[in-house]
């Protein structure tokens, strides 16, 4: 079977792979749809680790069951599934609190080592998955485009829960990608009026397509002038910070009211993870400020509900769809800033 697999700095090889093998607790999924996520393109860029042997990767799945293991009576042949990556021990601190995303032994489908993802015609999903990771059907009014989006809409509805975003607030989002416009979706769905500051005019483009109260651009505009002047001399009730970028994590504490809600949605680059935020506004304004990675399984299953309710629109959000033979170039279209997600569909021709 064919899988694709990073060879190099901004580079993948699609080759013909020995065809995954049946456990006798696991299942054998054919991959139909797996989107591109901000995570596989900083990999993408860096190439693989020195030394390391090339992983499949892909962590946005879903697909069709082929095969069942012998010990397996949750699963039939034909069964639609959208996977996520997280795979839990389920005996540690954090997993015994049902904290299953900050497990001490996480293991992530696509990403860590002997777990192969979705960037594959097939992929086996293990027994071990199946228990402890995050496997939910596929509603049947879903397309497996729409079911890989569940994967980026699980950790922006668990943020969002953890921000206690409500009726009658403003949330400025920072960063207008794929995250972004799924954070401006999901905040305008709760009833907030929502800021999205995004200095690529592309991006900002595509974002309009969600309804944004306002676009600030943040290289000619004065960010914390128009968020002021939109909520009366207050501030943001919540800002999202929905990009890589650590001056964006320094804005947010200044552009967030009294009592307010700063969240760190996304990480910075590993060579360069330091930012710097004005500890007396945060102490005195007693301004929170929270990191927010992945989820709890449950929100896998809510996102799915959500996008069958089309309350995500996942027609807006999904721009382009390419074959696996044109991996390299679906790669370059997501960080062409030009796109929102981008999916691979590895039985397409």
């Amino acid at each position: 079977m064919k899988a694709a697999l990073l060879v190099g700095a901004g580079q993948y090889e699609v080759r013909e792979v020995p065809e995954p093998v049946l456990p006798e607790d696991g299942v054998i999924l054919r991959v139909h749809a797996v989107g591109i996520c901000g995570s596989d393109l900083r990999r993408w860029r860096e190439g693989p680790p020195a030394g390391t042997e090339p992983v499949t990767g892909g962590h946005e799945i879903a697909g069709e069951v082929v095969a069942v293991g012998a010990k397996v009576d949750r699963y039939k042949v034909g069964d639609r599934l959208a996977v996520a990556p997280d795979v839990h021990c389920g005996h540690c601190y954090y997993c015994e609190r049902g904290k299953y995303n900050l497990c001490d032994d996480l293991h992530l489908v696509g990403i860590t080592p002997g777990y192969p993802g979705g960037f594959a015609e097939r992929m086996v999903l293990t027994g071990e998955i199946l228990t402890n990771g995050i496997v939910h059907p596929i509603p049947e009014s879903l397309s497996y485009v729409e079911g890989a989006l569940a994967e980026t809409a699980s950790s922006v509805l668990a943020a969002q829960d953890s921000a206690c975003i409500d009726l009658g607030m403003t949330v400025v989002v920072m960063g207008g990608g794929p995250i972004g416009c799924l954070h401006i979706a999901v905040a305008k769905a709760r009833g907030a009026s929502v800021i999205l500051s995004e200095p690529n005019p592309d991006r900002q483009e595509l974002a309009r397509n969600f309804a944004p109260d306002l676009i600030i651009d943040p290289s000619t505009e004065d960010v914390r002038a128009k968020v002021l002047a939109f909520t009366g001399g207050r501030g943001a009730d919540v800002v999202i910070c929905a990009n890589p970028i650590a001056a964006t994590q320094t804005q947010a504490v200044e552009i967030v009211r009294k009592g307010g809600r700063v969240i760190l949605f996304g990480g910075l680059p590993k060579a360069n993870p330091m930012t710097t935020l004005d500890g007396n506004r945060i102490h005195y304004n007693e301004i929170e400020v929270v990191g927010s990675f992945s989820y709890h399984p449950t929100y896998h299953a809510l996102a799915l509900e959500v996008l069958r309710n089309k309350q995500i629109p996942a027609e807006k959000m999904v721009t382009h769809c390419y074959s696996l033979d044109q991996v390299n170039e679906a790669f370059a279209m997501a960080a062409s800033g030009k796109a929102l997600k981008v999916v691979m569909q590895p039985q397409a021709a």
